[in-house]
């Protein structure tokens, strides 16, 4: 079987001087390889391209038979690593915390630590009939989400 790390460190010797960033590498144990890198403007073809035949040249068939995808992260797609999160700060996302509720609001601020997202909650000032919409902004910890993606709109 194909090393997980083996493919790792041959996409990060392939990105060295390079804007794109690796998002996740999969080595399945009938070895399907799968590599997802992603770029801030986005990921063009002819780079997954140069980036398959960078691992293919590294890589005998004639060891171990292997199938390989190399492409983006996919613009729907849960964020996995740190700099999707940095990417897209000013962006709407969509959170689904780990209690459930899903919130959608704009990504002001991504760190190591955490990430801060801009929303719209009902609030019921006291004495008040009806409740008022607030923007208030919320405070996450990596952990405490199940997921957070792009919001994609259509007009």
């Amino acid at each position: 079987m194909i090393k997980k790390e083996i493919v790792s460190q041959l996409v990060e010797d392939w990105l060295k001087d390079k804007d794109y960033f690796l998002v996740d590498v999969t080595v399945s144990p009938d070895d399907r390889i799968v590599v997802e890198i992603d770029h801030k403007e986005g990921v063009w073809i002819e780079d997954c391209v140069s980036l398959s035949r960078f691992i293919e040249e590294h890589l005998s068939r004639d060891e171990e038979d292997y199938e390989l995808e190399v492409g983006s992260a996919g613009i729907g797609q849960p964020f996995k690593v740190l700099q999707q999160y940095i990417n897209h700060v000013g962006s709407e996302v969509e959170v689904l915390a780990n209690d459930g509720k899903k919130l959608k609001g704009i990504l002001k601020q991504a760190d190591e630590q955490g990430f801060v997202l801009e929303t719209t909650v009902k609030v019921k000032p006291e004495g008040a009939k009806r409740p008022k919409n607030e923007q208030v902004e919320m405070n996450f910890q990596y952990n405490e989400v199940k997921y957070t993606k792009y919001s994609i709109q259509f007009k």
